[in-house]
This record gives C-alpha cells, structure tokens and sequence, in this order.
C-alpha cells in the first residue's frame, strides 16, 4: 500500500504492524495454509488418501512461491490463486500433486484467506480500542472536573465539564468495541463451496469436511454459501467507518477546543508551519478528520460490491480488494493516532 503514497507520507497515512498482516507475506502463507489444511481435512475424511495428504503438508512447510510470477500471472488470471496452485502443484510433485486443492475454487481460497488474516487484525484493533479507553479514562481522572462550555451548533450553549465531553467520546470508542463481537462471528467464516457453490466434488461429505478444515483454521462453517453473498463484508467495512468515525469525532472536537480564541486544551508537540513560526498545528486530530470522512466515503463502495452476479462475480470482488484494505489501514492509522494524540494531552478546560 506504500506505493501508492510519497515516502514521506508513510507515519502519517499508513500503518506498518496492520500492513504486516494483510500484506504478501500474510496472503502468502495463508494460502498454504488453507491448502495444506484441505488436504488433511480431505484425508481424514476419506476423499484423498492420507498418504497423498502428508507429502502436501511435508512439501507445503517450505515452499515459496514466486512473487513476481504471481504477480504477471494475476494479470492474466484476475486472481492469484491458479498460479499459486500450480506452482504448489510442481514443488509437491509425483501423485499427490494432483490431490492438492482437490474440491475448491479460488474463491473458496481468497475469502478464506481474507477470514485468516481478519483473526489478527481483530486482535490488534481490539487491543488498541482497549488501550484507547483506558487512556480515556485517564483522562477523565485526571481533568474530568475541569470546566468546558458547552457548545451546540458551533455556538456557546451553557458550561459542562470536561467529564461530560470525554464520556461523548468513550462511548462511542466503547461501542465500536462491543460491536466487534458481532463483526467477528460474521467474518471469520470458512469458505468452500467449489466453483459454483454446489460443492459437487464433495458429495455427502461436504459437512464433514467443511468442519474438519475450520476445525483445523480456527474459523466457523457458515450456514450459507458465501461466495455471491457478501453481506459480512459490507457489514465490516461499516464497522471499519463507525471506528473511524468515534475517532474523527475525537479529533474534530479537538481541533476545535485547540484554536487559540478558544484554548480549551493544551497539547504537547504540535505541528509546524513552513511560513508562520508561532503556530502548532493539531495534525493528529485533523488526520482522524480526514481518515474518517475517506472510510465514510469508502462503505458507499463496498455496499456496490454487494452486487455479485449470479453465482460468483469478477468485478464486484476486484472492487472489494480495492475498497478493504485501505479502509483496514485508515482504521489501524487511525487507531494509532488517536492514541498518540491523547497522549499528547497536558490540560483540558480550566479548574473550577
């Protein structure tokens, strides 16, 4: 995702530790992951021999495929996964080779991934919404009693206490939080349903397999075939916005209570001016302004992306790689701004 902005832009619009575990290396081995997983889910069911299913997974622990060939090869594809079965296929070899992948489609293959790597990300957004909160509280503690005047409109109303705009502010990080729950059983699902969601290759033992493979990944088995139904997906980008939203909320009031008629918070380590050397500059708080209002825009584009034409679609699935994880990474940035402007907090409002 970095080579989309100017270097100089990666600690202010991307996230390092989120890129890590949803970039190559990530999607990479989470695919050989779910191929080897299959094959041990196919043996132990009795769809491939447990022969063929042990030279899969010996072979798999040290295989890398070829980034470049992959690249020039979804070029041609749309989809990444053909090439990587095939090389898949050459590294493992004699028989067993043709066992690899048995049953599945790409899809069953990218959306699995993308469950996979969701586990992690959900951990770590999880961990600094908790982090969030607790500085928040901190806050509270520290300045709570302190005096605002409160404002509707953009216009003084009557006083408040600083207490009464962070409790604003914790709840909305606090909800986000609760709502995860929901977002996670929705999205890490299982998928496979082979080429037109039928699971033809499978026969009566597609129950089977499918809870032996997500026993195996540590996903759920949905009770409908995921490939043209993407509602999680929209489901998650909203929640991805409504996190990024409490946090622009955040930043908007903060930058609001920074301006120098107003002065109701002091930070600490302000931004610079090129042309006006007096000035600092609340840059976190304008960056949650602005990651919120691109996720906001962002959701529109996933809920196209639930037009998935009849059994499976190219476009509209193409258009979910596109929106997502730039959305994951507004979130995680976000997260780690909000956490970091905080932090920067040294007064809020005045003693009464």
């Amino acid at each position: 995702m970095t080579e989309f902005f100017p270097s100089f832009l990666n600690d202010l619009l991307f996230d390092p530790e989120l890129s890590h575990l949803v970039g190559t290396d990530a999607d990479c081995a989470a695919m050989l992951k779910f191929e080897m997983a299959l094959a041990e889910a196919e043996a132990a069911n009795g769809l491939i021999s447990e022969d063929a299913a042990l030279t899969i997974v010996e072979m798999g622990a040290t295989f890398a495929p070829g980034i470049v060939t992959l690249q020039h090869a979804t070029l041609k594809d749309g989809v990444v996964v053909p090439e990587f079965v095939r090389e898949l296929r050459d590294y493992v070899g004699g028989d067993a080779s043709q066992y690899l992948h048995f049953g599945a489609t790409s899809q069953d293959v990218i959306d699995t991934v993308l469950a996979l790597k969701l586990k992690r990300v959900f951990i770590l957004f999880e961990s600094r919404l908790q982090v969030l909160l607790e500085t928040l509280d901190g806050l509270v503690n520290v300045h709570g009693q302190n005096q605002l005047m409160g404002r509707t409109r953009m216009q003084a109303a009557i006083p408040i206490t600083v207490a009464d705009r962070l409790d604003v502010w914790r709840g909305l990080v606090s909800r986000a939080g609760d709502d995860l729950a929901s977002v996670r059983e929705k999205n890490l699902i299982l998928s496979l349903a082979g080429p037109a969601g039928t699971s033809e290759k499978f026969g009566n033992k597609i129950d089977a397999v499918r809870n032996s493979l997500a026993g195996l990944l540590g996903l759920s088995v949905p009770d409908y075939v995921p490939h043209a139904a993407r509602d999680r997906i929209a489901t998650l980008g909203n929640w991805l916005s409504l996190v990024t939203g409490a946090l622009g909320k955040i930043g908007q009031d903060i930058a609001l209570m920074a301006q120098n008629e107003i002065a109701e918070i002091a930070l600490e380590g302000g931004g610079g001016s090129s042309a006006m050397a007096h000035k600092q500059n609340p840059v976190r708080a304008e960056v949650l302004v602005s990651l919120a209002r691109f996720n906001a825009v962002q959701v529109s584009g996933l809920h196209q992306a639930l037009v998935h034409e009849q059994e499976r679609s190219g476009a509209a699935w193409t258009l979910e790689w596109l929106i997502l994880p730039q959305m994951l990474n507004a979130t995680g940035t976000a997260l780690t701004h909000a956490q970091a402007l905080l932090d920067q907090v040294r007064r809020i409002g005045s003693a009464a």
